[in-house]
């Protein structure tokens, strides 16, 4: 197929999607293939777990936010 089809193509779709009343967004992620992806993500989770262990008032604040949950999709 031709790229001037093609192109065409593609635009016609996000044409549809925009008149839809979608927009493109682009969006960074973390990569994964990285060698030392795993070793960041488990920097990342220790720093969390220590600043939660510090935070005395986080218990309770999630408890009430679970117990607001109660109800709302139904």
């Amino acid at each position: 197929m031709p790229t001037s089809q093609v192109n065409a193509r593609v635009q016609k779709h996000r044409d549809a999607l925009r008149q839809a009343g979608l927009r493109p967004v682009q969006l960074w992620v973390p990569d994964t293939r990285r060698p030392d992806f795993a070793q960041e993500c488990q920097r990342q989770s220790l720093l969390a777990a220590q600043a939660d262990r510090g935070d005395m008032e986080l218990p309770h604040f999630m408890d009430a936010a679970l117990a607001d949950l109660t109800g709302w999709t139904e």
